[in-house]
């Protein structure tokens, strides 16, 4: 069943996009207020957030914004992203559904955004319908989040930021090497079952790329890094001997793992294409 405010604004969806409407284009984070909509609860207002990764913050929400996600760039591989959003706690004020061609599916209740939690969904799925909850005093309500557009390797859940325990192919993985967010030769120190994800202590020793910091220094002149890497928990992994090639992206602040081959693997592999002349890019193997 529909909130009464929703039936209400979906009877007139079609008319508040052409006519009560308001946009700005090409930015990759936004901020407002509902109190321009004061006095005119059923303004549904436009956002087009044209970035791969920004945020969302809607103080004082009334009526509703609808928030269009896209790539900035064209091209036949944006019907393949995901789109991943990661709420404020602190985020209250409003239901947030999917909207696609005017039919609306519930994404996120407003006591579940307070969980702070990552949700995922293909952007074929349509935007973001943000509807405000009709209540008497709004000062104290604002709804804010964290999203980033995430392409996956095929046959990858959308709804999913975790991606895949399928091991990297040959080539998938000399590619990741080139275009990860992180690249990095260590051990594993330990491994951590978490709710929903499993959570990898390492050590690097030689530490080739980093987005965003995830892996600190331990100073000292052997200049070795220290950080956690996330994977999907049914994956199962264990604490292993030796060396690893540790490949992956950053989301949210956090790195998950990609691809993570043994170092000696990763080293006869890279060598082999070397010789051929069909390695993507160099890596130091010294």
């Amino acid at each position: 069943m529909l909130w009464p405010l929703t039936a209400c604004l979906l009877a007139a969806l079609s008319l508040c996009r052409s006519a009560l409407s308001q946009y700005s284009s090409d930015q990759c984070s936004w901020r407002g207020s509902g109190l321009t909509h004061e006095g005119h609860t059923r303004d549904v207002e436009q956002v087009y957030l044209r970035c791969s990764q920004g945020s969302l913050e809607w103080l004082y929400p009334t009526g509703a914004i609808i928030v269009n996600l896209r790539p900035n760039t064209v091209s036949p591989a944006a019907g393949q992203l995901s789109v991943c959003i990661k709420p404020s706690r602190e985020s209250s004020g409003t239901h947030i559904y999917l909207d696609r061609l005017g039919k609306l599916r519930l994404l996120l209740h407003e006591h579940q955004q307070a969980e702070g939690k990552v949700h995922c969904f293909s952007i074929q799925e349509g935007a973001l319908f943000i509807e405000a909850v009709p209540q008497r005093d709004i000062s104290r309500k604002i709804t804010a989040f964290q999203y980033e557009l995430v392409s996956h390797r095929p046959g990858v859940d959308h709804h999913s930021l975790s991606g895949s325990c399928q091991p990297c192919t040959d080539d998938e993985l000399l590619l990741a090497v080139c275009t990860s967010d992180f690249v990095g030769r260590g051990s594993i120190l330990g491994v951590k079952q978490e709710e929903e994800q499993t959570s990898v202590a390492v050590t690097l020793s030689r530490l080739y790329r980093q987005k965003s910091q995830v892996f600190v220094s331990g100073g000292g002149r052997a200049k070795r890094f220290t950080g956690r890497v996330q994977m999907p928990r049914e994956c199962g992994v264990r604490p292993g001997e030796g060396e690893f090639l540790f490949i992956g992206t950053v989301h949210f602040g956090e790195a998950w793992l990609s691809c993570a081959p043994r170092y000696r693997d990763f080293l006869k592999l890279y060598q082999d294409a070397q010789e051929r002349g069909t390695n993507p890019c160099h890596i130091e193997t010294d």
